[in-house]
């Protein structure tokens, strides 16, 4: 089990004030690694429970999807522990709207937060991967990488090419140690699918397609996060890990 083992591993984590983001951050922590979190929000509850079991865990409040902020904040980051071995690009936003009446500036905040900013920040960390000859970088794509959805076209484009650049990435990096990997999570009982979950008849119409019999939560992304942030997944390459309780089976 040793392969699983981040003690002295230090992740940097986006979007990681609560939902999945927040226990991904709690889940690489229970495995040894300390913490770097990343959010739009200044709550600091992440970081009491990660120190709460023993690892260190800084926050960063940050708008992501202003490019002009990342060096800074890649900067800032690296200055906290002296380097960053895992990257979890998690933080993105939906907006929901039919095609025809979205409005454009929705459309530029979703590709801003949820495509953007995961390419340049992935760009700045990688070269500091580079230079040390490994790290784990880990995108966090969507059900919507796979399907047109409704009422979503920025965020479903933006999860489509969330996993293009994984294996654009992997392409290049994998020589040089290190592995850009992708989850696309199910349907997950979060704060961005609230809209659905308030939907009775759309709620239970997704849930009789999950062979699971349930909705995900947060804490299900735990443990493929922790392998992909571990050495158990030194060979994996520009993979896209569906977490879905059997959605895509069905």
């Amino acid at each position: 089990m040793s392969s699983f083992d981040l003690s002295g591993k230090i992740a940097l984590v986006t979007g990681a004030s609560g939902g999945l983001g927040q226990a991904m951050a709690i889940g690489l922590a229970e495995a040894g690694a300390d913490i770097i979190a990343l959010s739009h929000s200044e709550s600091h509850e992440t970081v009491k429970l990660i120190r709460a079991l023993g690892r260190k865990a800084e926050l960063i409040a940050v708008d992501l999807s202003d490019e002009a902020l990342l060096d800074g904040v890649f900067a800032q980051a690296l200055g906290l522990y002296g380097r960053i071995d895992i990257l979890v690009n998690n933080a993105g936003i939906i907006r929901r709207k039919p095609a025809a009446e979205h409005l454009r500036q929705d459309w530029h905040d979703v590709l801003d937060l949820n495509l953007n900013s995961l390419f340049f920040l992935s760009q700045l960390v990688g070269n500091h991967m580079i230079e040390r000859g490994s790290g784990k970088i880990i995108n966090i794509a969507s059900m919507l990488t796979y399907q047109g959805g409704i009422n979503v076209p920025g965020y479903t484009a933006s999860k489509h090419a969330v996993a293009g650049v994984t294996k654009a990435l992997a392409n290049e990096w994998a020589s040089k140690g290190i592995q850009v990997n992708a989850i696309a999570p199910g349907y997950m009982e979060t704060n961005n699918t609230a809209a659905i979950q308030a939907d009775e008849k759309r709620y239970n119409s997704i849930l009789e397609r999950i062979p699971a019999a349930r909705w995900g939560k947060p804490e299900d992304m735990k443990g493929p996060t922790v392998f992909l942030a571990s050495a158990a997944s030194d060979y994996m390459n520009g993979h896209v890990l569906s977490v879905d309780g059997g959605w895509m089976a069905r």
